[in-house]
């Protein structure tokens, strides 16, 4: 299994989720006793998966004002009449099209400010959306200050009558020149359009007309029309990032449309495994194991997955490894389960070892014309993504984790002692592996290896210690290959010795690898052209943030994770204080022109349902989609602000964020059909196709 955690100020986390189709109804309003006013919640119809015959529905109502709703009435039609529930469920539903739904117990029927309740159905037919009427659920179409800007996307609500304004409802100031600078500021109001222009909104100088001021142009002679990169050369190798932020191969714009494929990097056995007890073999998910079909396998092969996900639109896999996956004779990458060694994918896509298997998907991917980005993951496969640092040592933060078996305390990458397995690990050894992983493109022959992943969520190292690593790491690199890129990930909030890393405003605190806040006045010396910043970021199904925690819950001030859980602390999914946070931490990179790719993002939309039963048990009475709407506010600004990323993950064994594919396992009800692969989640897959513009 794959599990993650994540860091705040404590230095704990977990992993994430995704979003469903949706469809914004004014769905109709309530009756019964409330102490807000009318139109005083919004309400979504949502279809939730759909086949020829029918279709799963969701009705949710959302207390967007500061007072409490107490008992609710909502009342929808299909306009088919021929529509019919034939179940539901957490509401009294009673009707034959129109429906009337009530609270089904008194858990649902109050909704606090900033909750929402949420009910589903079977309905029969194709699926459809309905007609709605009633008066207190709130209009989606409302313009209180008539801008032509509803209210639920209005961020300026009180814009005076006649004003220009922006998609978010806000005053433009007029710009004649379209330059950027307001005509109030302007200094040059009629400056050519597409000069790069300084504050005063008059162009600096560009003698050779490439959109790269003279002033940081190292190459001032470009030819009229060539694409160059951010400092001004017309783009030579492989792979670069040109002036305006984009990912390039072989001079073409490149749409970093990613997912990550795990798993040899290092797995976690349980510990009363038969064959390999607490191992931790590394072999690549393929949704074929030997137990599948009485020994038959399942028949996919990794091929298969490799033309289903480039049809969906994947452009490029992000491949986590370990130092040991470069190893051909480490134990734990070879042999069969069955006869003495760890692997256990059926013996049609098994590996002779892990190496092998990394560089047959990369040589594979290449003839799929899909890229590859290659992940030092963990300084070894039986530490994990725990690590954070080069000579991570126990301590883990995961050690008192409630209901989990995959604890690492006895393996280590530095400090030993009693017990203690030690896979010696360090910046030299690290070096090593980088050049000998940027020599991969000319040993295999491939062009696809876009770049490296430099090292996975360095949370435990200081902004000027990973600096300087990174640093280090260009150089090694690029003495071996310089057509591909560097993908820096962001540190943490602190480190484990309890040293405080700044990321802005405190209230927003930073997953591990996503804090890049310091780059701002602490900048790394890596070329602009051949550098990408991969911050990580998670919503609570990964790790419950304190700033996830209802603020009218005083008794949960100072609490996250488990103790959030156990305190039966709500969740309330702030968009504005999100984004402000995530402005902070990298976003402000993309307004400065550089390539920005998140690393890591997904998660399980089902949470807390499908993950561990201690987890389940925590945070029971949760509800709503909570992990649903963390995640379609990421992608709402991924998408505002052009950030690509890279989705965790494609393969489903993801023990807290599940995959793309759909998993035929449970952890709680069906156990037997581990690694069985079913269909592409539509929810999931709905959610990419929109980041993607597909």
């Amino acid at each position: 299994m794959n599990n993650k955690l994540s860091n705040s100020n404590n230095l704990n986390r977990f992993k994430l989720q995704v979003l469903s189709r949706s469809v914004l109804l004014a769905i109709v309003g309530v009756a019964g006793t409330y102490a807000a006013g009318a139109n005083a919640a919004v309400c979504e119809h949502k279809i939730q998966s759909e086949w020829g015959t029918g279709f799963v529905a969701e009705v949710s109502i959302t207390n967007d004002t500061s007072n409490a709703i107490d008992g609710w009435e909502v009342s929808w039609q299909y306009a088919n009449s021929a529509r019919k529930t034939n179940n539901h469920w957490n509401a009294n539903i009673s009707g034959n099209n129109p429906y009337t739904a009530t609270p089904s117990a008194s858990w649902n029927s109050t909704i606090h400010p900033g909750q929402s309740v949420s009910f589903g159905m079977v309905v029969n037919g194709p699926a459809s959306d309905v007609q709605v009427t009633g008066a207190v659920c709130e209009d989606p179409n409302k313009d209180t200050d008539g801008d032509g800007v509803p209210d639920r996307l209005d961020q300026c609500d009180n814009t005076p009558v006649g004003d220009n304004v922006d998609a978010n409802g806000c005053t433009i100031e007029p710009d004649s020149d379209n330059d950027g600078v307001p005509d109030s500021v302007d200094l040059c109001p009629v400056t050519p359009a597409g000069n790069p222009v300084d504050a005063d909104g008059c162009s600096l100088p560009d003698a050779d007309n490439d959109g790269v001021p003279d002033s940081i142009d190292e190459c001032p002679n470009s030819p009229a029309g060539s694409r160059v990169s951010a400092v001004g050369c017309e783009i030579e190798g492989t792979f670069r990032v040109d002036s305006e932020g984009n990912i390039v191969k072989n001079g073409e714009i490149l749409p970093v449309q990613c997912g990550s494929w795990f798993g040899l990097e290092g797995q976690h056995e349980p510990s009363n495994n038969p064959t390999n007890a607490g191992g931790a073999p590394m072999e690549l998910f393929a949704g074929n194991m030997w137990w599948a079909n009485g020994g038959s396998g399942t028949g996919r092969t990794i091929e298969q997955t490799m033309q289903e996900i480039k049809a969906k639109g994947i452009t490029v896999v992000r491949l986590p490894i370990a130092p040991q996956t470069l190893d051909e004779n480490d134990p734990q990458g070879k042999g069969f389960s069955q006869d003495g060694g760890v692997l256990k994918n059926h013996e049609s896509v098994r590996q002779n070892n892990a190496r092998e298997a990394m560089t047959d998907f990369i040589k594979l991917a290449d003839q799929h014309d899909i890229q590859v980005l290659v992940d030092i993951h963990s300084c070894s496969n039986y530490v994990g993504w725990r690590a954070g640092r080069l000579d991570s040592a126990p301590p883990y933060v995961d050690k008192d984790r409630e209901g989990y078996d995959f604890t690492r305390e006895d393996y280590s990458c530095g400090a030993g002692g009693d017990g203690v397995t030690v896979h010696a690990y360090n910046e030299e050894v690290w070096l090593d592996n980088l050049r000998e992983i940027a020599g991969l493109s000319e040993e295999l022959g491939v062009d696809n290896i876009i770049g490296i992943d430099l090292f996975n969520e360095p949370w435990d190292y200081t902004w000027q210690e990973w600096k300087t690593l990174a640093e280090n790491a260009y150089t090694a690199i690029n003495e071996v290959n310089p057509d591909i890129l560097m993908f820096v990930e962001g540190i943490g909030s602190a480190t484990s010795d309890g040293v405080v890393s700044d990321h802005g405003d405190a209230a927003s605190n930073p997953n591990w690898g996503e804090n890049l806040f310091e780059q701002q006045s602490n900048p790394l010396n890596i070329p602009k052209d051949r550098l990408v910043f991969s911050p990580h970021t998670y919503g609570p199904s990964v790790y419950v943030q304190n700033h996830f925690l209802d603020a009218s819950q005083p008794q949960c001030d100072d609490l996250e994770g488990d103790a959030a859980g156990n305190a039966d602390c709500n969740i309330v999914i702030d968009s504005a204080k999100l984004k402000a946070g995530w402005d902070e931490h990298f976003g402000y990179l993309r307004d400065q022109g550089y390539a920005v790719v998140v690393g890591e993002f997904g998660g399980n939309m089902d949470w807390p349902n499908k993950t561990r039963q201690a987890e389940k048990q925590m945070w029971n009475h949760i509800t709503t989609d909570v992990d649903r709407q963390w995640q379609s506010t990421l992608v709402d600004y991924m998408s505002d602000k052009n950030i690509q990323g890279c989705y965790w993950s494609i393969n489903p064994e993801s023990g807290d964020t599940g995959g793309w594919y759909e998993h035929s396992y449970d952890p709680i009800s069906n156990t037997a059909d581990w690694g069985k692969w079913l269909d592409f989640d539509p929810r999931k897959t709905e959610l990419l196709h929109l980041l993607w513009g597909m």
